[in-house]
């Protein structure tokens, strides 16, 4: 048994499975920019909290309880618009796949006092996207990634 539900398209699975990984990797990566751009520098104004550059964003955080906000704050937009990058690159995978991994939990916890549901602004969402940075943080980059093309085994 092959374990495959059309065993004909084998081929065609074993083939799209690198592609496939790829486009994961680079699109959970390169949805961190935009949470960036906001948090850190007040881009898509009316898309969430009042939050207009990473001072602000430092002091949302203090008054969130994650304290000192003014650490936080740029540590985690450092983890959006350099990790992001690098992740959908493939570009050390392993190592950046910890903080944003960290991250993406933290907003479980967050995301979780709304409830459930995405459009609530529950914990769905982020869990989602935790479960695609765990999978790339324990398996690496990938056939198609930067880490490959130079031999690392990140």
């Amino acid at each position: 048994m092959s374990g495959y539900v059309f065993p004909q398209l084998a081929g065609v699975y074993d083939a799209a499975l690198p592609w496939v990984e790829a486009l994961l990797r680079v699109v959970i990566a390169l949805c961190l920019i935009p949470h960036g751009l906001r948090s850190g520098f007040g881009f898509f104004p009316g898309t969430g909290g009042p939050v207009r550059n990473i001072r602000m964003f430092g002091d949302a955080l203090d008054e969130g309880g994650y304290r000192p906000g003014r650490l936080w704050a740029p540590v985690i937009v450092i983890t959006e618009l350099v990790g992001g990058p690098m992740l959908a690159l493939g570009l050390f995978t392993r190592p950046v796949s910890i903080p944003i991994f960290i991250l993406l939990l933290l907003s479980i916890y967050e995301h979780g006092k709304f409830g459930w549901f995405w459009n609530k602004q529950g914990a769905e969402y982020p869990l989602i996207w935790a479960a695609a940075s765990l999978y790339f943080l324990v398996r690496g980059g990938g056939p198609i990634s930067l880490d490959a093309l130079m031999g690392w085994q990140f």
